[in-house]
């Protein structure tokens, strides 16, 4: 989706949200890991209800989408990993290279959890999903994922972690990647997978990048 909007305004709009979201992050993980008595919980319930029902005096029809300014720059914030707005998002704050190459640090707390203390498997696939279709993106070749295949090598704890990704080859729209999950001790999970760049997108895209499709 694209709209007309300014750089100045973007900025703004990221300063405002951003810690907005941390703040609800920060009330999911209060949720999980509260202890307080039961008038207090009850209380607690009160004052989100009143904030959610002021928050949705005035909203989106629909999801929020992915969003284009007309310079190009793109807001996936409502994004399960990356999204600055959603706060189920960690989030994961990506670093790319424009060879084909995607990193980024990160924390998972207690609203990431699956065994007790270990990230869920869901979650990692779901954040190597992320970081594989950010390596597609970065090197020319982006894609919708056709096949993700992950191998658990051990648990991962939660904390402080690492994911990073890569172009192993490509072949017209069909773009091949690689990638691991990782703690301080090396890594947890390794991924694979398949990007197709859709139909929709090979139509739009064609006459503008021949690349895509050599």
């Amino acid at each position: 989706m694209r709209d007309e909007i300014t750089d100045d305004e973007l900025d703004r709009q990221k300063e405002l949200y951003v810690p907005f979201t941390e703040a609800v992050r920060a009330l999911v993980d209060a949720t999980i890991r509260t202890e307080v008595d039961d008038d207090e919980v009850r209380a607690v319930q009160a004052e989100v209800e009143a904030l959610t029902e002021r928050l949705r005096r005035r909203q989106l029809a629909g999801a929020y989408g992915v969003r284009f300014s007309s310079n190009g720059r793109g807001r996936p914030w409502g994004n399960p990993v990356v999204g600055i707005r959603n706060p189920a998002a960690p989030p994961v704050l990506v670093e790319r290279d424009p060879a084909g190459k995607a990193w980024a640090s990160f924390h998972l707390g207690a609203a990431f959890e699956g065994p007790p203390g270990l990230v869920h498997g869901g979650v990692s696939a779901m954040v190597l999903d992320q970081l594989l279709g950010e390596a597609t993106g970065a090197g020319g070749k982006p894609g919708m994922t056709g096949t993700l295949t992950l191998r658990y090598r051990r648990g991962t704890p939660l904390g402080d972690l690492r994911a990073e990704a890569w172009i192993e080859r490509s072949e017209g729209i069909k773009t091949w990647a690689r990638g691991h999950l990782m703690d301080a001790d090396g890594v947890t999970v390794e991924a694979e997978g398949l990007f197709i760049l859709p139909r929709w997108a090979r139509e739009r895209t064609e006459p503008e990048n021949p690349r895509y499709f050599e």
